[in-house]
C-alpha cells in the first residue's frame, strides 16, 4: 500500500508539472496575440487621452527665445519616433546608432515642469529639449548581446546594439501578473526600471518555472544556470513610487 500511495503521488507531481509546461507552451503560443490586445488596448486609452488633452506643440518651437523643443515617442518595442508622426512603424523610426547611443545617454527624468504630465521623459542636447513619451517604459531591453570586448552577457536596449548596454541579471527578471509583461533593472536616471521587448519576452518565457502555484514565475533557467528570481528590487521600487 505504501508503495501504491508513493507511485500515485509521484504521479500525480509529474502530472502538475506536465500540466505546467502545457500552461507553458500554450502562452508561449498565445502570448503575442494578448500582447497585442494589451497595446491595442493601451493605444485606445492613450487615443482618448490624447484627444482630450489640452496640450499643444510645434516641434521645434522656440522657448524663451533660446531654447529649441522636440517631442519624441517610444513605443513597446522600443523604437524612437517624431510623436506627431502619422505613421510609427519601422520605416519611419530613427535607425542611427549613433544618434540612438547620443539620445539615450542623455534621457533622464523630465524636471523642468514643462510638458511633465504628458512628456515625462527628457533628453536635453545643448539648447535642445527632447521632450519623451512613451508607451510604457522609455528603456525597452531588444536583445541579448555579448559584448566584444568584455565577453559577457548584456541586454542591449533603443536597437543600438552594442553601443547601449546594461548587465543582464537573470535572477532579476520580473513579470508582471497582471499584463504578462516582462521588465528588468535599469539605470536609476531612467526609472530604474525598463521593459523587455515582447520578443525577448517570449523567449525568456520559456525558461521560467512557477512553484507552489505562483502567479508570478519564481525560477528563470538561463545558460544551463537555474536562478531563483528576486523581486524584491520591484517590491522597493513600487513602494518608493507611491
Amino acid at each position: 500500500m505504501s508503495n501504491d500511495s508513493e507511485e500515485s503521488a509521484s504521479f500525480g507531481r509529474n502530472k502538475q508539472k506536465q500540466n505546467k509546461i502545457l500552461l507553458l507552451n500554450i502562452r508561449d503560443i498565445n502570448a503575442e496575440m494578448i500582447y497585442t490586445q494589451e497595446v491595442m488596448r493601451k493605444c485606445f486609452q492613450l487615443n482618448r487621452k490624447l484627444f482630450s488633452r489640452s496640450v499643444s506643440y510645434m516641434q521645434g518651437q522656440l522657448h524663451d527665445n533660446k531654447t529649441r523643443e522636440y517631442f519624441y515617442y517610444i513605443d513597446h518595442n522600443g523604437m524612437l519616433f517624431l510623436d506627431d508622426a502619422k505613421m510609427k512603424n519601422f520605416t519611419s523610426c530613427f535607425k542611427d546608432k549613433k544618434f540612438l547611443q547620443f539620445f539615450f545617454n542623455r534621457l533622464r527624468l523630465n524636471d523642468t515642469n514643462r510638458f511633465q504630465i504628458d512628456f515625462p521623459y527628457l533628453s536635453v542636447c545643448g539648447r535642445e529639449r527632447n521632450y519623451i513619451r512613451c508607451d510604457d517604459l522609455p528603456i525597452v531591453f531588444t536583445h541579448v548581446v555579448v559584448t566584444s570586448e568584455e565577453q559577457i552577457e548584456k541586454l542591449s536596449y533603443a536597437h543600438a546594439g552594442e553601443l547601449l548596454t546594461l548587465p543582464f541579471e537573470p535572477n532579476k527578471i520580473f513579470m508582471s501578473p497582471t499584463s504578462g509583461r516582462v521588465y528588468h533593472p535599469a539605470d536609476t536616471k531612467h526609472g530604474s526600471i525598463g521593459l523587455i521587448r515582447s520578443k525577448l519576452a517570449i523567449e525568456f518565457s520559456k525558461h521560467f518555472e512557477f512553484e507552489n502555484d505562483e502567479e508570478a514565475p519564481t525560477h528563470f533557467t538561463w545558460n544551463g544556470v537555474r536562478y531563483k528570481l528576486d523581486n524584491s528590487w520591484m517590491v522597493t521600487l513600487q513602494t518608493l513610487r507611491t
